[in-house]
């Protein structure tokens, strides 16, 4: 008998129904979550702190209305660590995303009819903070539980079009509430965003029956939360040439054990990170309120346009786009080939001093304006381009230090402490200015372009030590070095968040 041998022609990999929707859900929510960032400090100042325009409380009121803002910040980006577990332990990330995101509308709903009240206003603002963190780790995460071994292939795909999502939707939002201050006043400035923040929920819903949802796994104990605090809590019973989190060894997973250790060391560059966020959102604030007082009109040869103040925030999304591809594919092999070599750590480095310019530029803007000066928005153009730069070198490498340096298990634990940088640094800025904001020698010490040479100083602090400590971590890349581990360190692939 002869056997027929069929010929099978491999199946296309196709993207998942899903994916659509988790796209569409993404744009409309940066565009919520920027859009209302574009106006706040100068809707804080305008409406609360300054609304007469007072020379007299102009250093305070921007002091107040800064310190608001980093606030707000700081409580976006320390929730999705905690989004993080919720979603892993207890609800599931569908479940999380559409709950937390009806939450989040109430918070835009809060700000457009309480932007009379600084009370019912800060409320508000508390609750979008909830709504924005709480999501932020599960969206993405959402995004990867959608594919299978059928189409692993699309992945990198469907994140770049997650990327272009996320900034199409702040790119849109930062040209066109300002626009919207300015002319329909703060009501609608701050009730647009409401709206789409409404849509995103839609849109997320409309997808619920195509999505590959991936149930909770209920309390693990093996996680960094639970094996530090046990370290921490029995040093007593470390023997002899035990490292700190061995004692922990027993209780808990060996294996995992190992992997928080390699967090740990990666967490050690994180804290250099930490002058740069301490600074960046200021380009969404402080930088805003100069903004105002700069001349703001550009010559285009053939019309001449005036630049609202929140929409100058759109060059650094432009910055990025551009910068992204000119340093991975020509300025980094560049380096590389003439002996330059760009490691992880020289260019985070790098990226430090970059902060510390676009801050002098800044810094120089600041020191022109108190002295009755209006100069051209071009310069700071120039300080968003430095800064732009400096993000790739600062915040690209650290997600991809992150990835690369620590074992799969801890990976997914990495973006949530990535986040809570983001936070710390925003923290430290509402510091200042609250200090700042109370009078006192930080009110006279900081007034004016100082404000901007603290920072600069704050950077350089961070840059000095950097030289010094980078030199003496310990690194290990699990992308490249794969196999050389301890003896009780097995690379797996179980999410830690």
């Amino acid at each position: 008998m002869q056997e027929t041998v069929t010929a099978t022609t491999p199946t296309e990999s196709r993207f998942p129904r899903a994916v659509p929707f988790i796209i569409g859900n993404e744009a409309a929510e940066r565009f919520s979550f920027y859009g209302m960032r574009s106006v706040l400090s100068l809707f804080l100042v305008k409406q609360f702190f300054n609304p007469t325009d007072s020379a007299a409380l102009t250093e305070q009121a921007n002091a107040h209305a800064n310190k608001l803002h980093h606030l707000f910040v700081m409580v976006a980006y320390a929730l999705p660590f905690v989004g993080g577990m919720i979603a892993d332990w207890f609800t599931g990330k569908y479940k999380l995303i559409l709950y937390v995101s009806m939450i989040y509308c109430v918070g835009h709903l809060m700000l457009a009819t309480f932007d009379g009240g600084l009370g019912g206003f800060e409320l508000g603002l508390l609750v979008v903070a909830v709504g924005a963190g709480g999501i932020k780790s599960c969206v993405s995460a959402n995004v990867g539980d959608q594919f299978d071994a059928t189409n692993q292939d699309l992945l990198s795909k469907v994140y770049g079009w997650f990327y272009f999502s996320i900034n199409a939707g702040s790119m849109v939002s930062t040209v066109a509430i300002p626009w919207t201050y300015e002319h329909f006043g703060p009501k609608w400035a701050f009730g647009i965003p409401g709206l789409l923040m409404a849509l995103a929920t839609i849109i997320f819903f409309s997808g619920r029956k195509m999505y590959v949802k991936v149930p909770p796994q209920g309390v693990n104990r093996n996680n960094l939360v639970f094996i530090t605090w046990y370290a921490l809590t029995h040093q007593g019973q470390k023997k002899p040439g035990q490292a700190f989190l061995d004692v922990a060894k027993g209780p808990y997973d060996p294996e995992k054990v190992e992997g928080i250790k390699a967090v740990y060391r990666v967490m050690a560059v994180f804290f250099f990170a930490l002058a740069f966020w301490a600074v960046w959102d200021q380009c969404l604030s402080e930088w805003t309120l100069y903004a105002e007082k700069m001349n703001r009109v550009i010559n285009l040869g053939f019309t001449k346009v005036t630049v609202l103040p929140g929409q100058l925030s759109t060059v650094n999304t432009v910055f990025l786009l551009l910068f992204i591809p000119l340093f991975n594919y020509v300025i980094y092999p560049w380096l590389d080939k003439h002996g330059l070599k760009t490691t992880p750590l020289r260019r985070l480095g790098t990226g430090l001093v970059l902060t510390a310019l676009s801050f002098v530029v800044i810094g120089v803007i600041h020191n022109n304006i108190e002295h009755g000066g209006s100069p051209s928005i071009w310069w700071q153009v120039l300080a968003f381009m430095i800064l732009s730069a400096a993000e790739v070198l600062v915040s690209i490498t650290g997600l991809e230090y992150a990835y690369t340096h620590s074992p799969k298990s801890m990976k997914s634990t990495m973006t949530g402490i990535w986040f809570l940088v983001v936070s710390f640094g925003n923290l430290i800025t509402a510091l200042v200015n609250g200090l700042i904001e109370d009078g006192g020698w930080w009110a006279r010490n900081l007034k004016g372009a100082n404000y901007e040479w603290f920072f600069v100083a704050f950077i350089g602090v961070f840059i000095v030590a950097f030289l010094f400590v980078s030199q003496r971590l310990k690194e290990r890349n699990y992308i490249t070095d794969p196999y050389n581990v301890s003896e009780n360190e097995v690379i797996s692939n179980t999410s830690n968040l």
